[in-house]
C-alpha cells in the first residue's frame, strides 16, 4: 500500500493498493470533488477507492465545468479504461448517479463490459418526469438561497464572498447538466443495482428511488439511511458497511 496519485486527471487515488481485487469508481455530486471520498479507502481492505474529480475543481480548477452529462460521459470513458483490468462497480451520488449510470450504459454497449454492481444514491431514477422549474438560471442570491436549502455546501463557504463566488459557476454548470439532462430510453444493464436513499431527503421520495429497479435485468435493492439528501457524509458509516458487504459477496 502507498500514499501516491495515480497519474490520470479523472481520477484520483488517494491510497494506492495493488492487492484490491476489484475497484469502486466513486462519482461525486453537483459542486462536489474527488476530495469527498478521501476518507471512504479506511473501510475497504480488498477495494480501490478510484475518486472521479470533474474539470473545473481541485488541480482541474482551470478546467472548464462540463454542462452536458453526454459529453461529460464521452469525455471521460478514454481516462476510464485503463482501471477496467480487473473487476469495477460505480458509485455515485446525486448528480453522480445519473453520470454513473450513463458511463455504465455506454460501457456495456459499446465495450462490452459489465459492472459488478451500480450503487446510485440520493437521485431519482432517470426515467422519472418531475414538472420542477430549473435553478441553475436563477439569480445569484436566489441561487445561494437554494444551495443553503439543499444543505451541502458547508456554511464556511457560503459565508464567504469570495470563495463563494468561484464556487458559484462551478455549482451552476453541475445544476445545468442534471436539470436539462434527459434520458433516452434504451437496453437495461445487466449487473445488479442497489440504491440508497436519505430518510429525510425532502427533494427525492422512496417512490422515485424505486424506479431505478426497472433499469437492470438483474437484481435491485432499495436501502434508507437516516439523514437528509447528503446522508453519505453525515450517515457514512453505514452506508460504508451496506457498499462493503454487497462488494465482499461479489470479490
Amino acid at each position: 500500500m502507498s500514499s501516491t496519485r495515480v497519474t490520470n486527471p479523472w481520477v484520483f487515488i488517494r491510497t494506492v493498493r495493488p492487492q484490491a481485487r476489484l475497484n469502486l469508481v466513486c462519482f461525486p455530486y453537483a459542486g462536489g470533488g474527488a476530495q469527498i471520498f478521501n476518507s471512504w479507502q479506511a473501510a475497504f481492505s480488498d477495494v480501490q477507492i478510484c475518486a472521479v474529480q470533474y474539470p473545473g475543481r481541485g488541480s482541474r480548477v482551470k478546467e472548464t465545468p462540463f454542462t452536458d452529462c453526454q459529453l461529460l460521459v464521452e469525455a471521460f470513458i478514454p481516462h476510464l479504461l485503463p482501471l477496467l483490468n480487473k473487476p469495477f462497480a460505480f458509485l455515485g451520488h446525486s448528480m453522480g448517479a445519473i453520470i454513473a449510470y450513463e458511463v455504465a450504459r455506454r460501457l456495456q454497449q459499446e465495450h462490452g463490459l459489465q459492472l459488478e454492481r451500480l450503487f446510485v444514491s440520493g437521485r431519482r431514477a432517470p426515467q422519472t418526469v418531475v414538472q420542477e422549474p430549473p435553478t441553475y438560471n436563477l439569480p445569484d442570491p436566489e441561487f445561494m438561497e437554494e444551495l443553503r436549502r439543499l444543505n451541502g455546501t458547508p456554511q464556511a463557504v457560503l459565508d464567504h464572498p469570495e470563495l463563494m463566488q468561484l464556487m458559484l459557476g462551478i455549482i451552476r454548470a453541475d445544476f445545468t447538466l442534471t436539470q436539462t439532462y434527459k434520458y433516452t430510453p434504451g437496453p437495461k444493464l445487466n449487473c445488479p443495482i442497489s440504491v440508497f436513499g436519505g430518510l429525510e431527503d425532502v427533494d427525492v421520495t422512496r417512490e422515485q428511488l424505486d424506479g431505478w429497479c426497472e433499469l437492470t435485468n438483474n437484481r435491485c435493492s432499495v436501502q434508507m439511511f437516516e439523514g437528509d439528501h447528503f446522508f453519505i457524509q453525515t450517515n457514512d458509516k453505514p452506508v460504508l458497511r451496506t457498499v462493503s458487504e454487497q462488494l465482499i459477496r461479489r470479490i
